[in-house]
C-alpha cells in the first residue's frame, strides 16, 4: 500500500485498468448493435490508460513543471504501442473505418471524463492514505457500474434480438444481433406464433392466479407466525424464531425426490391444486422472517391500549397491526409474488399436461431441437418482462417495507 502512495504510481494504475475495461465496453456495445467485429488490444489499451492516468493527474505545486516534462516524454508509450503492436481497439478486414473512429471517440470520451473525476483528489507526488484510498474508491465504484449493468443489460439485449430475428438470419450468423426495422410488424412474428401455437396466453395466466394463491396463502400462515414470535412469549419461542429459515439449508434439489413420490402417491401431481400447496412451503418461512422483524419494531404501547378497550388479540392484529404493517406486508407480497413466478424445479417436476404448464415450464419446453431459436427467446422475454416491470414500478414499496421496521418506535 506504501508505493500506491504516490500519485504517479496510483493514477497510472488506475488509468491503464480503466482504459482497458472501456475498451472491452466499448467493443462489445458496437459489435452488439452493428453487427460488425471489434476487439480491444490489452497491451495497447494499458500502454495508452498508463500514460492517461499520469497526464491527467492534478497540478502537482512545485512539480508541476517536471510532470509536464515527464508526460511529454513518455509520449513515446503510447505511440509505440499504436504502431509497434495495435491501437487500443482494432476490427476485422470487413470493419469500416467510420465504424472505428466512432469506437476511438467512444473510448476517449468514457476514459478521459470519468479519469478526470477520479483523480482529481490525487496528487501528483506523495499521498495521503486517505487520498489513495479515495482514488481507488472511484475507481471500484465506477468498475461495479459498469460490470454488474453489464452482466444483467447484455444477456437481456441479446435475449430480445434474437427473439425478434427469423430462422435464416440466426443460420447465416448466430452472433449477429442487429435487427431489420424494415421489416415492420413482422418482426414480432416470434411472438404472434408464441401466443398462437404454443398456448402461451394460458401459461401467463396460470402463473398469474398460482403466484397470487401464493401470496395470499402465504400471509394466511405468516402474518398469524410471525406476530406470535414477536410479542407472545411461549415455550420454544426463541429456539423457533431462530430455526426459521433453516429449511433454506437444505438444497430444494435434495427434496425433489420425495416431494415427486409423496405427490405421486397422493395423486396430487400434475395438477395446479399442488402445484398451490408446495409453493407456499418455500414462500412462508422467508415471510415469516421479515415480518417478525417489522412487528418487533412496532410500539407495543399501541396493541396494549386495544388489548385494555377490549379487543381480542385476534381483534388487535387486524385492526392495529395490520394497517400498521401495510409497508413490510407489500414488500413481502411482492417478494413472494416474485419467488413463485420464477420457481422452475417443482412445476418441471411435477406438470406434465401442457395445459397446466406455469410459465417457466412453459419456457422450458420450447428447448428443443425441433422448435426455432427465436421462439424460445421470445418465451425468455415473456416471462422477465412482467416481473421486471412489476419489480421496478413498486421497487421503492418493497424498499421502505424491508427498512420501516429496522428502527424501534
Amino acid at each position: 500500500m506504501k508505493v500506491l502512495r504516490f500519485g504517479y504510481v496510483t493514477g497510472p494504475l488506475i488509468g491503464a485498468l480503466w482504459t482497458l475495461v472501456m475498451a472491452i465496453v466499448v467493443c462489445v456495445i458496437l459489435s452488439f448493435a452493428t453487427g460488425q467485429a471489434l476487439a480491444p488490444v490489452a497491451v495497447s489499451a494499458l500502454a495508452v490508460g498508463a500514460w492517461l492516468g499520469f497526464a491527467l493527474l492534478p497540478e502537482g505545486g512545485r512539480d508541476r513543471s517536471r510532470r509536464i516534462l515527464v508526460t511529454a516524454g513518455l509520449v513515446v508509450v503510447p505511440l509505440m504501442a499504436f504502431v509497434l503492436v495495435r491501437p487500443a481497439i482494432h476490427g476485422s478486414a470487413e470493419t469500416g473505418m467510420g465504424l472505428l473512429a466512432i469506437a476511438w471517440i467512444l473510448l476517449a470520451l468514457s476514459v478521459v471524463l470519468p479519469l478526470r473525476l477520479m483523480l482529481r483528489g490525487l496528487p501528483y507526488g506523495p499521498a495521503t492514505r486517505h487520498e489513495t484510498e479515495a482514488a481507488l474508491i472511484h475507481f471500484l465504484t465506477g468498475f461495479g457500474y459498469i460490470f454488474f449493468t453489464a452482466i444483467v443489460v447484455i444477456p437481456f439485449y441479446v435475449m430480445v434480438m434474437t427473439s425478434l430475428k427469423n430462422q435464416q438470419d440466426l443460420l447465416l450468423n448466430p452472433l449477429d444481433f442487429t435487427v431489420d426495422l424494415s421489416q415492420g410488424a413482422d418482426l414480432f412474428r416470434s411472438y404472434t406464433e408464441l401466443f398462437a401455437k404454443f398456448n402461451f396466453g394460458s401459461y401467463l395466466w396460470t402463473s398469474f392466479y398460482v403466484s397470487v394463491l401464493t401470496v395470499l396463502i402465504t400471509l394466511l400462515f405468516a402474518v398469524p407466525g410471525a406476530y406470535a414470535v414477536a410479542r407472545l412469549r411461549f415455550r420454544g419461542r426463541a429456539a423457533f424464531s431462530r430455526s426459521i429459515l433453516l429449511i433454506y439449508m437444505v438444497p430444494m434439489i435434495v427434496l425433489a425426490l420425495p416431494i415427486y413420490i409423496a405427490f405421486s402417491m397422493a395423486g396430487l401431481r400434475n395438477s395446479i391444486f399442488g402445484i398451490v400447496m408446495i409453493y407456499p412451503v418455500t414462500t412462508i418461512p422467508v415471510a415469516l422472517y421479515m415480518l417478525q422483524g417489522y412487528f418487533r419494531g412496532l410500539p407495543s404501547e399501541v396493541e396494549e391500549a386495544g388489548l385494555m378497550d377490549g379487543l381480542s388479540r385476534l381483534a388487535v392484529i387486524w385492526k392495529i397491526t395490520l394497517p400498521l404493517s401495510l409497508p413490510a406486508l407489500a414488500s413481502v407480497s411482492l417478494y413472494v409474488f416474485m419467488i413463485a413466478w420464477n420457481e422452475f424445479l417443482l412445476a418441471f417436476m411435477l406438470l406434465d399436461d401442457p395445459s397446466k404448464f406455469t410459465l417457466t415450464r412453459g419456457v422450458a419446453m420450447l428447448n428443443s431441437s425441433e422448435i426455432p431459436r427465436q421462439h424460445l427467446m421470445a418465451g425468455s422475454v415473456v416471462a422477465t418482462v412482467p416481473i421486471m416491470l412489476l419489480f421496478l414500478g413498486l421497487e421503492r414499496f418493497m424498499t421502505k417495507g424491508l427498512t420501516a421496521g429496522s428502527v424501534k418506535g
